[in-house]
């Protein structure tokens, strides 16, 4: 297969060994294929390759049947250790009078070219290994939550998942968010 001359190979490699190492994630989906999407979508890789800086350890975690596009997620153990102690989203920074954080979850995901997880999704991940046993991730959160000033974040406790909310503008040391990203 021919290779884009850009393409960090680290990063490949990297992504190649887990996808490797945790084929259960995606059973059905040769390498080649996610290869082939990748060499064909620069700006996913770059994606890709904020996940990996910030600690999500991106892997893939299926095919969305509508669009056949691969789906990546953020695979760390707990949420990504680069993406921690941020509020929810802008509107929650700027209504932080006092100790704000440095950014919101929202607009990291966009500047990284990812999205939140919905809670549908977050679900879905837990089904295909044990995250967030001792942090918590921000969700995306439906309007509705939003516009009375509170946003949805999951963790998995005692065997279970949860989904709490809490003040946007509240951000802790241990909550984070995980990304997902189609290519």
């Amino acid at each position: 297969m021919p290779q884009a001359p850009d393409l960090p190979q680290d990063l490949l490699q990297a992504l190649q060994a887990r996808f490797d190492k945790h084929m259960q994630r995606h059973e059905g989906i040769a390498w080649s294929d996610v290869r082939a999407r990748l060499d064909a979508n620069p700006a996913a890789l770059a994606s890709l390759a904020q996940m990996e800086a910030t600690g999500g350890e991106p892997d893939v975690i299926g095919i969305d049947p509508a669009t056949g596009r691969i789906a990546f997620c953020d695979c760390a153990p707990e949420t990504p250790s680069g993406r921690r102690s941020i509020c929810y989203d802008r509107a929650a920074l700027d209504a932080r009078k006092e100790n704000k954080p440095r950014s919101s979850a929202l607009e990291v995901a966009a500047g990284m070219g990812i999205e939140l997880l919905t809670e549908a999704q977050y679900r879905a991940l837990q089904q295909l290994g044990e995250f967030d046993r001792k942090t918590s991730s921000w969700i995306a959160t439906p309007p509705d939550v939003r516009a009375l000033g509170g946003a949805l974040f999951c963790d998995r406790r005692y065997g279970r998942v949860f989904v709490y909310h809490n003040g946007a503008e509240s951000y802790y040391a241990a909550r984070g968010f995980r990304g997902t990203l189609a290519v």
